[in-house]
């Protein structure tokens, strides 16, 4: 099959079908777009090759449920940028392990552990992901900024979250969902292509 000769719309329905040429077509028409917009989030083209993949993963998995009279693009890179939230909040959380662990076995040991490793470079690309995400963040709506920042910045669990704000279990778990929506609207709006 000569993807050319087709619209988007129709790789789309014959995806649907399960066409894998048509599945291969929407891959190389926009894996360059989803790989440039979640590739400022993270430090190593691992990061960006796996929320790439997972990505198009989630898509193709959801085509049956996607709305034909919308434009593809924008939806695929809808589910990008929540993919690569989700992905970066996993790395800080497994961060956070690592360095609690390290700094226990310092503790214990009495020797100073270096918790980081980082080149100047990697400082530099750290903070500016930080400060990015904080920027996000900030300009959350008051009802999901303090629980965000409570889960993507200081990495509490959703029990511990929900007895700091004095929150009921769900209501953390529903504005937790929520805000990564807000902020995956943000990303969005504010990445130029």
């Amino acid at each position: 099959m000569d993807y050319l000769n087709y619209t988007e719309k129709e790789l789309v329905a014959r995806a649907v079908q399960g066409d894998q040429m048509a599945f291969r077509a929407l891959y190389q028409i926009h894996e360059r777009s989803v790989r440039g917009r979640v590739s400022g989030y993270f430090q190593w083209k691992a990061d960006v090759d796996d929320v790439v993949s997972e990505s198009f993963q989630k898509a193709f998995a959801a085509l049956g449920s996607f709305d034909v009279s919308r434009e593809f693009r924008p939806w695929l890179l809808t589910i990008a940028t929540r993919t690569a939230l989700d992905h970066l909040s996993s790395i800080q959380r497994e961060d956070e392990k690592k360095e609690g662990i390290l700094h226990k076995a310092s503790s214990e040991s009495g020797d100073s552990v270096p918790l980081t490793d980082f080149t100047p470079e990697e400082e530099i690309i750290n903070d500016e992901v930080h400060q990015r995400l904080m920027q996000y963040i900030d300009e959350l709506p008051s009802l999901y900024k303090d629980v965000m920042i409570k889960y993507m910045i200081e990495e509490l669990e959703y029990e511990e979250i929900a007895k700091e704000l004095d929150l009921e279990l769900n209501t953390v778990r529903t504005r937790i969902r929520r805000g990564k929506q807000h902020l995956a609207q943000m990303m969005l709006r504010g990445e130029v292509e």
